[in-house]
């Protein structure tokens, strides 16, 4: 498990880090997170992310407890693995979320939020590069 890493941007601007309060979970580097109630959540799924986690926790948190993130854009390209296989998903085609790591991609192209760009095989732990348009 890998998580979404910051691959480019078009303008190549390093986006700026923010903080918010957590729910309680136990967020890695690379995490999809979304504000939920005001608190950052996992995005999994069909949830388009809002947010990548730049913290990485030895225990789950505490709700409440203020974590950095940086903000998605349209225009950034993340890094990260697929949990499936790929087979069924060329690049151009948008994939989910993994169901509940918000760390990687499947290959469910049904109301996926991540657009391939390029991957380097279909086998499951492939790299994969996404972006959130």
């Amino acid at each position: 498990m890998r998580g979404f890493i910051p691959y480019s941007s078009e303008d190549g601007r390093v986006q700026p880090w923010q903080y918010f309060p957590s729910t309680a979970i136990k967020p890695v580097v690379g995490m999809a997170l979304v504000l939920s109630s005001g608190k950052l959540a996992i995005a999994t799924g069909t949830t388009r992310p809002t947010y990548i986690s730049m913290y990485e926790a030895k225990s789950t948190l505490a709700p409440g407890d203020i974590i950095p993130v940086i903000p998605v854009e349209r225009d950034q390209i993340f890094e990260t693995t697929c949990s499936a296989s790929l087979s069924g998903a060329a690049v151009g085609a948008k994939v989910t979320l993994h169901a509940s790591n918000g760390c990687q991609v499947t290959g469910t192209t049904t109301s996926g939020v991540a657009e391939i760009v390029d991957k380097d095989g279909d086998a499951s732990g492939s790299r994969v590069l996404v972006k959130f348009s």
